[in-house]
C-alpha cells in the first residue's frame, strides 16, 4: 500500500539502546497474554498479531537498563494497554456504542485499589483480568503517592477514549490546542512516564507537581504522541477511520496537504524535544536548589529524566521496525543520529545545521521593532455583551482605592494610566449582575493582576534580578495567610493591595476555598517568573508551552475560582475536574487571552520589547510575517470559540447524565456557561474600549523616561520607552 506522505527527518539526538533481556520479555508476554485471554478466542488478537507488533521490542528499546523481571512486567503493561485500545476499537468505536463503552470503562478503576489488600471484583473480560493482575504485581513496590498518580493517569487514558468515540460519532476533528491536551490523556504517555518511574526512580513527592517536572512529562508525552501520529496516520486515518491524529488535525486546520501537515507535526515534535532539553538543563537544577532536595532526590529526578529520554529514542526505533505502523523509507540515520544506509556525511552536516538553526531562532529576536498599529482579525463573538449598571460608580471608586494602596506611587503606573486602562469596564462585562461592592472587588482584582504583570518586567527585568523577583513572589504568597497564619506588614503597594483584596474576598470562604484561591494567585505570580526568565534569556517560548503558561500569566485559575465562589455545594468537585468542564473553561480562557495578545501586539513588541505574545510565537515558529501570524491566531481563536459552543451544546448534557446531576446542579452549570460567555464578550469589549492598546495612546505615552523606581526597588533604572 502506498504511504500517504513521506516520513520527515526526525530530530533524535540520543541513540537507542536495547535491553539484553528482550527474549525473556517476549516469551513471558506471550504466555501472559494467553493466560489473560487476549489471544486465541478473544476476537481481537491471534499470537501472530502479538508477535508482529513486538511489544517486547518496544519495551526493550524504551527501558534499556532495567532487569529481566521488571522488563517483563513493563512489557505486560504495554501488551495490556494496546489490547485495551484494539478491544475498545472493535467493541465500541466501530459500533459507536457509547453507553457500552462507558459501562466498560466505569468498572476498570475497581481493579486499581490504592490499598493492595482491597479485594477486587471477578474479571469479566481480558481487559479486566489483565489490569487486576498487573496492578497486584506492580503497586507493592511503589509508594502510595506514586499509586495515586499512576491510577489517575490510567483512568485518564481509559476514560478519554469516550472523547475519541464521541468525535467519531459526530465526525468532528479537534482543533490543534484541544488535540494536544486530549492526546496526552488518550495517548497514554503520562501513563508511560509512571512506568518510567517504576523502571528508574520515583519522583520526589515534594516536586512531583512542580512546573519543571510537569513540563518534562508533558514534553515527553507530546513527543511520543506526535511521533506516533506520523507513523500511524495510514493505519488510523485511512484504515480505521480515526479522527484523533495530529497530521489530520493540522491538515484540516490549515487546509494544507498531508505532506505539509506531516512536516508541521514534525516541527512541533522537534520544538517539544528542545523544550524538554531546555527544562532538564535549566529549570530542573534550579528547582533542586530552590527546594533543597537531597543528593538522592536530585539523582532520582536525573534518572527519571534519563528514562524519559531513553523512551523517546527507543520508541522511535520501535516505530521504524514494528509492523503495526507505516515505516517505509524510515531511515536509521535521523537527525543527530549515527549515519546509516542512504545518508551521506553531507546529509548529516546539513541536518545538524538545520537543527541548530531551529534551536537558535528562538533566541535571536530583535526587541523594540517598529511594527505599527496592531492588526485585529475577524473575531467570532456569538454572545451579546451585557454591562453592569454600576459601571460609573466603580470607575469613580477605583482611583481612590489605588491611591490608598500606594500602587500609583511606585513609578510603574500613574493616575492617567489607571483611568485609561478602565478596569471597571472589563469587570462590568465579566459580571453584569454584580452588586456595587462586587463590581469594585472585581475591578480591583483586575487592576492588581495587571499592575503586577507590568511591575515584574519593569522593576526586575531592567535590573535583570531574578532572585529579587523570586523573593517578591514568596512575599506575595505570604500576603494570603491560611490556617491561622498572620498577615505580614506590607513592604509596598503591590503587597498592600493584595492583602486588602485577600481579606475582603475570603471573608466568607471555607478553608478549602481559601486554599484554592491562594493556589490560583500563586500560579499567576509564579508564571511571571517564567516570563522574566525567558526575557532575561531573550528566548521566545515553544508554542505549546507558551499557550499553556499564558493561561497562568493571564490569571485563568484566579478567574475560575472567583467565578465558582457563588456556585454552592450542588455541583460535585468531580464535575469541575472532568475533561468536559476543563475543555469548556480552557476554550473560553484561550479565546480571551489570545484576544489580549492580538490587541497588545504593538504595545508589547514595539514599546516594551516583550517576547510573550502568541502572534510573535507563531511568527517565530513558522517563520512567517506579522499579517500571516495574525490570521493563524485569529483562526485558532475562532476554532476555540466553536469548541466552546460545541462543548456547551453537545458534551455538557452528556456529562450531566453521566454524573446524574440534580436539576439544581444543572442550573448552576448552565449559569457557569453564561459566566464564561460573559467572560469572553466582556474581555473583547474591554480591549476595544479601553485606552491601553491603541496606537494613539501608545504614541502619547512613548516620550520621556520611566518614572523613578527608587522608592520601590532601591535604585534608578535606565530610561526606556513603554
Amino acid at each position: 500500500m502506498t504511504q500517504p506522505f513521506e516520513l520527515p527527518h526526525f530530530y533524535m539526538p540520543y541513540p537507542a539502546r536495547l535491553n539484553p533481556h528482550l527474549d525473556e520479555a517476549r516469551a513471558h508476554s506471550t504466555q501472559w497474554a494467553r493466560a489473560m485471554g487476549m489471544l486465541e478466542g478473544s476476537g481481537i488478537w491471534e499470537q501472530s498479531d502479538l508477535e508482529a507488533h513486538d511489544y517486547g521490542l518496544l519495551c526493550a528499546y524504551t527501558h534499556p537498563d532495567c532487569d529481566g523481571p521488571a522488563l517483563s512486567l513493563i512489557t505486560d503493561w504495554y501488551v495490556w494497554v494496546f489490547f485495551f485500545d484494539d478491544h475498545f476499537l472493535e467493541a465500541f468505536k466501530r459500533t459507536q456504542d457509547r453507553d457500552g463503552g462507558k459501562a466498560h470503562l466505569d468498572r476498570l478503576p475497581l481493579f486499581m485499589p490504592l490499598d493492595p489488600a482491597t479485594p477486587v471484583p471477578d474479571p469479566e473480560n481480558p481487559v479486566e483480568a489483565g489490569l487486576a493482575d498487573l496492578w497486584a504485581r506492580t503497586v507493592p513496590s511503589m509508594s502510595p503517592h506514586w499509586r495515586r498518580r499512576f491510577a489517575v493517569a490510567t483512568e485518564h487514558l481509559l476514560n478519554e477514549s469516550l472523547w475519541e468515540l464521541s468525535n467519531i460519532n459526530e465526525g468532528r476533528i479537534a482543533n490543534p490546542v484541544e488535540y494536544i491536551e486530549m492526546r496526552r490523556k488518550v495517548g497514554g504517555a503520562p501513563w508511560s512516564a509512571g512506568l518510567v518511574e517504576y523502571a528508574t526512580a520515583e519522583v520526589p513527592p515534594a516536586v512531583a507537581g512542580s512546573r519543571p517536572l510537569r513540563v518534562l512529562m508533558e514534553t515527553f508525552s507530546d513527543g511520543v504522541h506526535l511521533r506516533n501520529d506520523l507513523f500511524s496516520y495510514q493505519r488510523e486515518v485511512e484504515e480505521e477511520g480515526e479522527l484523533s491524529n495530529g497530521v489530520l488535525v493540522l491538515e484540516t486546520f490549515f487546509g494544507c496537504t498531508t505532506q505539509e501537515a506531516a512536516e508541521t507535526v514534525n516541527d512541533i515534535l522537534t520544538s517539544r524535544l528542545h523544550q524538554f532539553e531546555h527544562t532538564a538543563l535549566t529549570e530542573v537544577p534550579a528547582l533542586a536548589l530552590e527546594k533543597g532536595l537531597t543528593p538522592d532526590e536530585a539523582a532520582a529526578i536525573g534518572a527519571y529524566a534519563q528514562g524519559l529520554q531513553n523512551w523517546q529514542s527507543g520508541g522511535h526505533e520501535w516505530h521504524m521496525r514494528s509492523s503495526r505502523y507505516m515505516n517505509q523509507g524510515a531511515r536509521t540515520g535521523h537527525r543527530f543520529g549515527p549515519s546509516g544506509p542512504g545518508i551521506s556525511a553531507a546529509d548529516v552536516r546539513a541536518l545538524l545545521a538545520d537543527a541548530g538553526a531551529e534551536r537558535l531562532r528562538a533566541y535571536t529576536h530583535l526587541p523594540f521593532q517598529q511594527v505599527g498599529p496592531s492588526l485585529i482579525p475577524d473575531l467570532r463573538m456569538p454572545y451579546e455583551l451585557e454591562l453592569s449598571p454600576h459601571l460609573d460608580g466603580a470607575r469613580r471608586r477605583l482611583t481612590p482605592w489605588a491611591q490608598r494602596t500606594g500602587i500609583l506611587a511606585e513609578g510603574v503606573w500613574d493616575e492617567d494610566k489607571l483611568l485609561a486602562y478602565d478596569f471597571p469596564l472589563c469587570a462590568a462585562g465579566l459580571d453584569p449582575d454584580a452588586t456595587p461592592d462586587g463590581l469594585d472587588l472585581s475591578s480591583q482584582w483586575l487592576a492588581w493582576g495587571t499592575y503586577g504583570d507590568d511591575y515584574y518586567p519593569l522593576v526586575f527585568g531592567h535590573r535583570r534580578d531574578l532572585a529579587a523577583a523570586r523573593l517578591c513572589t514568596g512575599r506575595l504568597s505570604s500576603c494570603m495567610p491560611l490556617d491561622g497564619e498572620e498577615l505580614p506588614v506590607p513592604a509596598n503597594g503591590l503587597e498592600r493591595a493584595l492583602i486588602g483584596l485577600w481579606v475582603r474576598t475570603t471573608a466568607g470562604m471555607t478553608p478549602d476555598q481559601r486554599r484554592a484561591l491562594r493556589a490560583a494567585v500563586d500560579t499567576m505570580t509564579e508564571s511571571w517568573l517564567w516570563e522574566l526568565s525567558n526575557q532575561l534569556q531573550n528566548r521566545i517560548p515553544d508554542p505549546v508551552d507558551y499557550l499553556e503558561m499564558r493561561r497562568a500569566t493571564f490569571g485563568a485559575d484566579l478567574t475560575k475560582n472567583l467565578c465558582r465562589m457563588g456556585h454552592g455545594p450542588q455541583v460535585p468537585p468531580e464535575v469541575y475536574h472532568s475533561g468536559t468542564v476543563r475543555a469548556l473553561e480552557n476554550a473560553a480562557i484561550d479565546y480571551a487571552m489570545l484576544t489580549n495578545d492580538v490587541f497588545s501586539y504593538q504595545k508589547e513588541i514595539q514599546y516594551e520589547g516583550e517576547i510573550h505574545n502568541a502572534v510573535l510565537v507563531v511568527q517565530n515558529f513558522f517563520g512567517c510575517d506579522y499579517p500571516t501570524a495574525v490570521r493563524i491566531v485569529g483562526d485558532l481563536m475562532n476554532q476555540r470559540m466553536r469548541q466552546f459552543q460545541h462543548v456547551a451544546a453537545r458534551e455538557l448534557p452528556v456529562l450531566y447524565e453521566d454524573f446524574a446531576l440534580s436539576r439544581e446542579a444543572r442550573a448552576v452549570m448552565d449559569g457557569y456557561v453564561v459566566e464564561l460567555q460573559n467572560y469572553m464578550s466582556g474581555i473583547l469589549n474591554w480591549h476595544r474600549g479601553c485606552h491601553r492598546y491603541g496606537a494613539a495612546d501608545l504614541a502619547r505615552r512613548a516620550h520621556g523616561f520611566v518614572p523613578d523606581l527608587a522608592p520601590a526597588v532601591g535604585r534608578r533604572p535606565a530610561p526606556v520607552s513603554h
